[in-house]
């Protein structure tokens, strides 16, 4: 049986053999990836506490796993806390990550015993002191080089590190404790070096707090960025070990704080397959050097990290042969609806209505990202080997 570069042959044929007697279009998990993953990352990281991205892919057969093997969990609402907590999960192995919330959802992690949260803002600090009092804090800071990640996480989260040094100071006298400082570097970050100018960033706030204000800070959150494989050379997991851990030892040389990580797609993005149909192909004139493949998957089921062909998934196809450049579309009546006119993907001239299309790497922020009914279509359904 063919299969796919960087999917080992057995992988491949528990995925297929389930696929097969399926109807597209849907998203197989490999459950032995994700735990190859995760025991990769504890073993490489060996001093860091794992804090699993939920939002990556929240189903229950992953968070059970994860949960089996030790992981803590950064969660972003009351749903995903709950959902966590239903496996016998302690609240003190969960963090809420998310600096914006409401204030009843701030109260309703404190009752259930969650004591470390995010923040970035003064708003948001004096939410947390009313609501969550005597909790650890630890605040976002913003981080240069994001443009760098395939799907960028900066803007909108963080504050700048003078804020942060005030942030802290007011957490103090809020009767909180300012635990530690965390950033993003912008998921699917392929340059490495941009860790090193955000735990100097770090560096910087803890140096502040401690020689100005007597703060002694003790943790450092370095959040997610590890990459799935796609398309884009990245590269191999071991070097980022090496040079991240460098970097937090030339900064930290004394004693390096406790770190955090918050890993999503790096755990589970390698260990999904969507299978899709092909729907339609066709030209736009008799003269047309592209064709349009339409599928059964698009931006509204499961693909939105195609927006701007930012993420860029590999494709695979049991058709072989000459092959010519096309253009990927979903099957909704939207014209955004997509995924690759730009980046060009060649398929093979002997593809036909019919086939199906493999979508490697897709278990991070697929399925949990799919519309509920546009065009009546529903969301994709998961299956787990």
């Amino acid at each position: 049986m063919k299969h796919p570069d960087l999917i080992q042959p057995s992988t491949w044929t528990k995925i297929k053999n389930l696929a097969d007697a399926k109807e597209t279009p849907f998203i197989v998990i490999d459950l032995d990836t994700i735990k190859q993953k995760y025991l990769e990352l504890a073993a490489g990281f060996e001093y860091a506490h794992i804090y699993y991205a939920v939002k990556a892919n929240p189903a229950d057969e992953v968070i059970s796993l994860l949960a089996e093997l030790g992981s803590k969990f950064d969660i972003a609402s009351t749903y995903e806390l709950d959902k966590v907590l239903r496996h016998n999960v302690a609240a003190d192995r969960c963090s809420y990550g998310n600096t914006i919330k409401k204030r009843n959802d701030i109260r309703y992690f404190y009752e259930k015993g969650v004591r470390l949260f995010a923040t970035d803002s003064e708003a948001d600090l004096r939410n947390i002191a009313e609501n969550a009092p005597g909790s650890r804090v630890y605040i976002r800071i913003l981080t240069e080089g994001a443009e760098g990640a395939d799907w960028p996480l900066s803007r909108k989260f963080g504050c700048s590190p003078e804020m942060a040094v005030e942030l802290a100071v007011l957490a103090n006298d809020l009767g909180l404790e300012p635990y530690g400082i965390s950033f993003h570097v912008g998921s699917q970050q392929r340059e490495i070096d941009v860790w090193d100018g955000a735990i100097a960033k770090v560096k910087t706030v803890y140096d502040r707090l401690y020689n100005d204000h007597g703060i002694a800070l003790k943790m450092i959150n370095l959040g997610g960025g590890f990459p799935a494989q796609y398309n884009q050379k990245t590269n191999d997991f071991q070097t980022y070990v090496e040079e991240i851990t460098r970097y937090l030892t030339e900064d930290f040389p004394d004693d390096i704080p406790e770190i955090i990580m918050e890993p999503g797609r790096s755990l589970v993005g390698d260990s999904g397959v969507m299978v899709s149909e092909v729907v339609l192909i066709s030209r736009k004139s008799s003269s047309s050097l592209e064709r349009w493949i339409y599928t059964d998957v698009g931006k509204f089921n499961g693909l939105i990290e195609t927006l701007d062909e930012s993420i860029k998934y590999r494709i695979y196809t049991e058709r072989d042969g000459e092959e010519e450049d096309v253009i990927l579309a979903g099957p909704t009546c939207d014209s955004m609806d997509i995924m690759y006119e730009n980046h060009k993907y060649q398929m093979p001239l002997s593809l036909d209505i019919g086939d199906r299309l493999y979508w490697l790497s897709t278990g991070a922020y697929t399925s949990s990202y799919c519309s509920v009914e546009f065009n009546g279509f529903p969301p994709l359904k998961s299956y787990f080997v």
